[in-house]
């Protein structure tokens, strides 16, 4: 039985933008919330959170009315059971580990010590209980915040920009335990970020804001494989697709991925055969033959239907949007190639991939 939706309508001016959405989101699972800075992420989520109050606004998370103006229903922040993560982890720095998280159930006035339980095993943070904050790294920092949200038991999590302030290798460090989120828990996530591979990596759901409006909403892959946002992704513009590890090349150090649509070489990596992965594939690393391509170093070669050009960020470049199987890929190309080889919808090609991206 799927977990009821959840449904943000808002309207909040701003100096220099109105945000206005109505969102209807799943009721379980991340949906990220992506655009520029200034876009509207972090006041939406504020909304949400009733850190802000918007009249004629409606939040309703996974069926449970928080706001609805029409109706004569709202809930102060401290009354929405909701756990808020912020880029700044905001621990005690004179508590240990296990302090701090005690402290947050204390001030949730929760009595549930297996749901900090189940935080610290999700989180992986039971061998970090007695560490005092200071000694721990920031991907640390966050998992244990994460964690003391997670303890509260709530209804849904806010997670704004977490991994801003981490280095690159502190934020691959987190990264896994975020999945861990997304897979285990059965609660709504909405995540702010303005990077193209958190969304690639994590979202289910993605929302586009671009001054304070939608410009897209829907299921990650079919967003992303969309004509009508390369304005927002620029050069980060390609497909998300899902695949099974088929079998590998020990000779070479390959792995072949299946998807439905074909199959795709990629760098072996160690990951077991059988295993789900997300593949990126971004629409410049995609070029079009109208023959299939003989005595080329590119590996992967797949049969294709043009289904749709669109523009893209520069008037000399064109997005191509590509049927492979029931997949859908972008290829950014030319204005002068698509008119010389006067491609249109519904037309055969190959789509010659340079370059595939495990994105887990």
């Amino acid at each position: 039985m799927s977990a009821p939706v959840s449904r943000i309508q808002l309207k909040l001016q701003r100096a220099d933008f109105a945000l206005d959405v109505d969102l209807e989101l799943p009721g379980q699972g991340i949906t990220v919330l992506f655009g520029v800075s200034g876009s509207g992420k972090t006041s939406l989520l504020r909304c949400a959170a009733g850190l802000e109050r918007t009249p004629g606004a409606r939040v309703a998370i996974a069926g449970e009315t928080w706001q609805d103006d029409a109706a004569g229903v709202y809930l102060p922040t401290w009354q929405r059971p909701l756990g808020y993560v912020f880029q700044e982890a905001s621990l005690f720095e004179h508590l240990t580990v296990r302090g701090n998280l005690q402290f947050g159930l204390k001030r949730a006035q929760s009595t549930d010590a297996s749901a900090l339980s189940a935080a610290i095993d999700l989180l992986g943070i039971g061998a970090l209980l007695e560490r005092k904050t200071s000694q721990l790294s920031g991907g640390e920092r966050q998992r244990v915040a994460i964690a003391r949200a997670l303890a509260t038991q709530p209804r849904l999590l806010l997670l704004d920009e977490p991994l801003a302030a981490l280095d690159n290798a502190r934020r691959q460090d987190i990264l896994p335990w975020l999945e861990r989120l997304r897979d285990e828990l059965k609660i709504p996530m909405l995540y702010v970020t303005h990077s193209s591979d958190e969304v690639a990596r994590l979202a289910d759901t993605l929302v586009v804001l671009d001054a304070g409006k939608v410009k897209a909403c829907g299921p990650v892959a079919d967003v992303l494989a969309g004509l009508d946002i390369p304005v927002v992704l620029g050069d980060d513009a390609g497909a998300l697709l899902s695949a099974t590890i088929e079998t590998r090349d020990e000779r070479w150090q390959l792995a072949q991925l299946t998807f439905n649509g074909g199959s795709l070489w990629v760098r072996d990596t160690g990951l077991p055969l059988g295993r789900q992965v997300r593949v990126r594939v971004l629409a410049r690393d995609v070029s079009i033959a109208l023959d299939k391509p003989s005595q080329t170093s590119i590996q992967n070669l797949l049969s294709c239907v043009v289904l749709a050009i669109g523009p893209d960020t520069h008037a000399s470049q064109t997005l191509i949007q590509l049927q492979c199987g029931q997949s859908v890929l972008l290829a950014r190309v030319t204005a002068r190639a698509v008119h010389e080889l006067q491609l249109a919808p519904g037309m055969q090609v190959w789509a010659q991939v340079k370059s595939v991206a495990l994105v887990e």
